[in-house]
């Protein structure tokens, strides 16, 4: 596609925004997505230009988690494993599948990842009854594999996803589930990245643009408390949902 001035003020904004959101109370993909969406380019570059913004700012995200030691080594390294291997094979069969077929599955889905985001609060839960040994780690494992690979087809709404069934599933408390996700969303970030790096599918001039956005609001996010965040949150995330809703069905 010919990108244009207005493209770049439409994606840059949001996807700062996105990353902010995303560092607070989890969901930035339900913003950072359709922000690309918004500005015209076509659904798998989308796709795929996305995941080089996320994976840019990602890594900020983690490495203040790792570096606080919130992480679960013993369960992230398989998970990171697992997630690469699924995050490879989502995004393979997004490549595959047809524009019109990704656009039916966006308005599926969105609601979807919509409302497990805005009952992110949940996640603060702690449960009475821990869960050990092989059962913990079967379902650390499994969500990893399948979340990955929506990741690598998709993305939005994967680490909420993923907190939901460590701290609600696993029973993991919520800042050690809070920096297993992130390095699992890293790991399937890459994994996608790759994929789509070799297929050409990445617009680079906007993609870099993004990324130090996304870094700028990653950073931001994640070094600040907001008590009420998702108050913020949701409301930004509606509206822009609504948007994407209207361009997809007036486009198809």
């Amino acid at each position: 596609m010919e990108l244009t001035v207005t493209a770049f003020l439409i994606v840059c904004p949001l996807i700062f925004l996105a990353s902010f959101v995303d560092a607070v109370a989890g969901g930035g993909g339900l913003i950072s997505l359709p922000a690309y969406f918004l500005a015209g380019v076509p659904i798998h570059n989308a796709i795929a230009t996305n995941k080089l913004s996320s994976a840019a700012g990602t890594c900020i995200s983690t490495w203040r988690f790792c570096k606080n030691k919130y992480a679960d080594l013993r369960l992230a390294i398989p998970s990171v494993l697992v997630a690469l291997a699924g995050s490879a094979l989502g995004a393979n069969i997004a490549l595959i599948t047809s524009d019109k077929i990704l656009k039916i599955t966006l308005l599926a889905v969105l609601p979807v990842a919509a409302f497990y985001v805005f009952r992110s609060k949940d996640m603060e839960r702690k449960s009475s009854v821990p869960i050990k040994g092989k059962a913990k780690y079967a379902i650390v494992i499994t969500a990893s594999f399948v979340i990955g690979a929506y990741d690598g087809f998709y993305g939005p709404g994967t680490g909420t996803f993923l907190i939901l069934i460590y701290t609600g599933m696993a029973r993991m408390d919520i800042k050690t589930a809070a920096g297993n996700t992130k390095l699992v969303n890293l790991a399937s970030n890459m994994a996608a990245l790759a994929t789509f790096l070799l297929h050409g599918k990445i617009i680079f001039p906007l993609g870099l643009a993004a990324s130090v956005f996304s870094i700028a609001g990653h950073y931001l996010g994640s070094g600040m408390v907001m008590k009420n965040g998702t108050k913020i949150v949701r409301p930004i995330i509606l509206a822009v949902l609504a948007l994407l809703f209207i361009k997809i069905i007036t486009g198809m």
